[in-house]
């Protein structure tokens, strides 16, 4: 999946995060501690947001040296939820995500530079549909802590952008006061907890 950035250029030699960089090793996503959302405008006046329940994800940290790290999800479709089974269900149909013949979405990091303090700019390939484009995201470090079952973690928070007709997604409806039922533009928004591996 992906990660973006909060300026459009990263400075040269920017220093990484001391506590980030006393964190190198392999990490697993917590998928019961981390949020992969989105959000989507609807009808032109709301959002309407949701999330993936089902996914695996990895982390290889390299604090000294960020543009070494890398990440990778897979992302199960079929546990797209919206809060509304009708909708999911016809986000699960033809008209979207077809999931029947394209169970799983991916990404997979192809750099990551440091972008000042606690930010860091992940790019990569998100796969979906068959088609692989370039996705850029934001992603800040939150910290490290121990927690009581002596698992070392460590958060971090992303956001970004995708045109979902970039992956072939272009279903939608005109409505009658002009504009369409559903926003080719969709926001990302992650909270990732991962353990590090034994």
């Amino acid at each position: 999946m992906g990660i973006f950035s909060r300026s459009d250029a990263v400075a040269e030699n920017t220093p990484v995060s001391p506590d980030l960089a006393a964190l190198t090793g392999d990490y697993t996503v917590d998928p019961s501690h981390t949020t992969l959302g989105f959000v989507a405008r609807h009808a032109m006046v709301t959002n309407v947001k949701g999330q993936f329940r089902e996914f695996t994800g990895s982390l290889h940290l390299d604090g000294s040296d960020p543009s070494r790290s890398t990440a990778s999800l897979d992302i199960v479709m079929d546990s797209i939820d919206t809060g509304s089974a009708d909708r999911d269900g016809h986000l699960k149909s033809a008209d979207f995500f077809r999931t029947d013949e394209f169970p799983t979405m991916t990404f997979r990091s192809t750099r990551i530079e440091a972008a000042g303090g606690d930010d860091y700019r992940v790019t990569g390939d998100l796969s979906l549909l068959g088609v692989t484009r370039q996705v850029t995201i934001d992603l800040e470090f939150q910290g490290a802590a121990k927690d009581p079952f002596g698992n070392e973690r460590v958060g971090f928070e992303g956001r970004g952008e995708i045109l979902r007709s970039d992956w072939g997604v272009t279903w939608n409806a005109a409505l009658e006061t002009g504009g369409v039922l559903v926003s080719d533009r969709i926001k990302l928004r992650f909270d990732i907890s991962a353990v590090k591996s034994a």
